[in-house]
C-alpha cells in the first residue's frame, strides 16, 4: 500500500504560478496535480484520453471546434484522445488530471482560422 495523501495540502505548498506533477500511478495511468494561473498551449494527445477534475478555482478548457467548457470545484470533464484543446485560468486553480503514463503531448503552434 502507498501512503495516504491530502491533495489540497500538497497544492497549498505550491508557490509557483504554474506547477504540474504526478502524485500517483494507477495501472498504466498517472494522476497529475496541476496548480496554475494563466494558459497552457494548444495541444492534443494522440494516444490518450485525458480526465480533468477541478478541486479549487475555475478551469476553462478551450476547444478547436466547440464552445469553451467552464469547470468549477467538483466538476470533471473527459477529453477524448486526439481532441485539440488548451486549459486556462484567471484565478489560482487546482485540478487533477488522469492520463496514460506515456501519453504523448503534441503542441500546436497556431490554430488555423
Amino acid at each position: 500500500m502507498s501512503e495516504m495523501q491530502n491533495v489540497l495540502a500538497i497544492a497549498s505548498e505550491v508557490k509557483e504560478k504554474h506547477a504540474n506533477f504526478s502524485i500517483s500511478e494507477v495501472n498504466d495511468h498517472c494522476v497529475r496535480l496541476a496548480v496554475f494561473t494563466g494558459e497552457y498551449d494548444w495541444h492534443h494527445h494522440p494516444d490518450s484520453d485525458e480526465l480533468f477534475i477541478v478541486l479549487e478555482g475555475e478551469l476553462l478548457i478551450d476547444f478547436k471546434n466547440k464552445e469553451t467548457a467552464v469547470l468549477k470545484a467538483n466538476d470533471s470533464l473527459l477529453i477524448p484522445k486526439g481532441t485539440v484543446h488548451r486549459s486556462r485560468s484567471y484565478v489560482r486553480t487546482v485540478n487533477l488530471c488522469v492520463e496514460h503514463i506515456q501519453a504523448k503531448t503534441v503542441t500546436i503552434e497556431e490554430l488555423p482560422c
